[in-house]
């Protein structure tokens, strides 16, 4: 007989008697039991994990019901759960003011809040000597032009234009400082937290203004405008040279302080109504309870000088030759 006949009759065989034992078993009377939950082991087994699931859906049940009862207990209050999340971030504890009132604003914190010191220097001017300077302090001139034919006397929508600028050289500077201390392993001098601080505080300034002023459409989209031209000239300006940078912010900030001021002395005429202050302001800067626009107006103004001051002195410390992180940055000098 050959090797292929053998291999036939050998796999004719075999497939004949798995047949066999297949229908054996599905027509076994040992298996019926088995399969309809009888008193075999895997009848037993599957009664087994039926009666777990179903007192583990019961267990789930009851403390689903018992922590609706639990949150709903109590004259009909609603009490807040915590809900841990799958990264284990949590919310952070209620915060209140020193008289026990709850904290409303989620933008900043009790004590990233201050005190406004308002002995400043209006007269203070940084004379142009060098041709950079003069470059800088003429640049800002003629910004300020176009700037008075549009806002006019408008000092509500001038100051939220002038903050949606004023925020952005704080910003910049800090992400390049923040850059190259990255990539030369070296520290900067507490000047990157300085300027994100200004920048902080230029836009909480205009978060302040947003509640007085309701800028109309056009005034959005020159706020689109300006910023996008702004930040990338300043951007590469910086990269250029950061005492022309720091000259121009400083041009800027003396042309802030008397900008608030002839606000001050509208609102001191009676030409602008001296509104309450807005709630967000009165955090912010720990003023009282009962201050009007007038008090927001100035002590915005003195944060505008403080931010004169440290960008005429970071410039000049550029042109002593040096860097800024040999200098320490006047941190919480707003």
């Amino acid at each position: 007989m050959s090797s292929r006949m053998a291999g036939s009759l050998l796999l004719r065989h075999a497939g004949g008697a798995s047949r066999r034992l297949f229908s054996a078993t599905a027509t076994s009377p040992a298996a019926r039991p088995l399969l309809a939950g009888g008193e075999g082991v895997q009848g037993s087994w599957v009664r087994l994990m039926s009666t777990s699931a179903g007192t583990q859906a019961k267990d789930e049940a009851a403390k689903a019901a018992a922590a609706a009862t639990a949150a709903n207990k109590g004259d009909g209050e609603k009490k807040e759960v915590a809900v841990n999340s799958y990264w284990g971030i949590q919310q952070s504890q209620k915060l209140v003011r020193e008289d026990g009132t709850e904290w409303k604003w989620s933008c900043f914190k009790p004590w990233e809040t201050y005190s406004a010191d308002t002995s400043i220097d209006l007269t203070k001017h940084h004379v142009p000597k060098t041709m950079l300077d003069k470059i800088a302090y003429w640049t800002v001139k003629s910004l300020r032009f176009p700037t008075d034919i549009f806002f006019q006397r408008r000092y509500g929508c001038r100051a939220m234009m002038l903050e949606t600028v004023a925020a952005v050289p704080g910003m910049v500077g800090g992400m390049l400082l923040h850059l190259r201390s990255l990539r030369r392993f070296e520290q900067s001098g507490g000047w990157i937290r300085a300027l994100l601080e200004e920048a902080e505080n230029e836009r909480m300034h205009l978060m302040t203004f947003m509640e007085v002023a309701q800028p109309r459409w056009y005034e959005r989209a020159l706020v689109i405008t300006v910023q996008g031209v702004f930040f990338n000239a300043y951007f590469f300006g910086y990269l250029i040279s950061p005492k022309f940078a720091h000259r121009v912010v400083g041009y800027l900030e003396e042309e802030a302080v008397h900008s608030y001021t002839e606000f001050l002395k509208d609102l001191e005429d009676g030409k602008i109504d001296n509104v309450p202050a807005p709630a967000i302001a009165i955090d912010y800067w720990r003023l009282p309870a009962n201050a009007t626009l007038k008090d927001v107006v100035t002590v915005v103004r003195a944060d505008e000088a403080h931010h004169r001051d440290v960008n005429h002195f970071a410039s000049d410390v550029y042109y002593q030759g040096m860097q800024l992180k040999a200098t320490p940055a006047p941190i919480g000098y707003h």
